[in-house]
């Protein structure tokens, strides 16, 4: 039996996942979340009460948050992509960048875009300058760190890079990357002509319209 996805084509997270699915060609049931999909929905509820996705299930188990997933399934569905190094180092090295992409660079990210869609009376624009100030910061320090590097982690395209895909994606459309960063912009190109990745982004297409800061007309 394979392994089933709980997720939706526009979500970063699960686009995160995504990736990592489509750059092995694991095979999988995609369990797509939407309001069309009732019993989709409920299953995926059972499984998590706490209702945030991807949420992978596998037999009779259940993973929950995409990098365990992406892990999980280097474990027990190892394809000919590597997305995690076999030396410690290196693998300490691409679960930092992981880390970093997550925590600095999705989080802010999806700080101002729930802002967005608060009720007007409940908006953060404090909040909302704290997390646009994070990104800067971010993006400053990334673009030393590729400045040296073909992907986060290395020569080799990784999990960290999983991560960078729908983080920069979205993040550049919130606040966008300075023409004075050109390495950053640079290796978000490579992200977008990775064919995985590309492939994510054409499924999450349908849904640009529902993006609450209004989507860019471009990628």
């Amino acid at each position: 039996m394979k392994p089933q996805l709980f997720a939706h084509p526009f979500s970063s997270y699960c686009q995160k996942v995504l990736v990592a699915i489509y750059e092995n060609g694991t095979a999988f049931d995609y369990r797509m979340l939407s309001p069309d999909e009732a019993g989709t929905v409920e299953e995926w509820q059972s499984i998590w009460p706490i209702k945030r996705f991807p949420v992978l299930k596998d037999g009779e188990n259940a993973v929950m948050e995409a990098t365990i997933i992406i892990e999980y399934l280097m474990l027990n569905y190892p394809g000919t992509v590597r997305l995690i190094p076999q030396d410690p180092q290196a693998a300490l090295r691409t679960r930092m960048m992981d880390r970093f992409f997550d925590n600095y660079v999705m989080t802010p990210m999806q700080k101002v875009v729930f802002n967005q869609i608060r009720p007007e009376t409940d908006r953060d624009p404090y909040g909302v300058k704290e997390a646009k100030a994070m990104l800067d910061d971010a993006y400053a320090w990334l673009d030393g760190v590729v400045a040296k590097t073909e992907w986060a982690a290395g020569d080799t395209f990784s999990l960290a890079d999983c991560a960078a895909c729908p983080s920069l994606f979205y993040a550049d459309w919130v606040h966008p990357i300075p023409e004075t960063l050109p390495n950053v912009r640079a290796y978000r190109a490579r992200l977008l002509a990775r064919p995985s990745f590309a492939r994510a982004v054409d499924e999450g297409r349908p849904y640009r319209a529902f993006f609450p800061l209004g989507a860019p007309d471009r990628d």
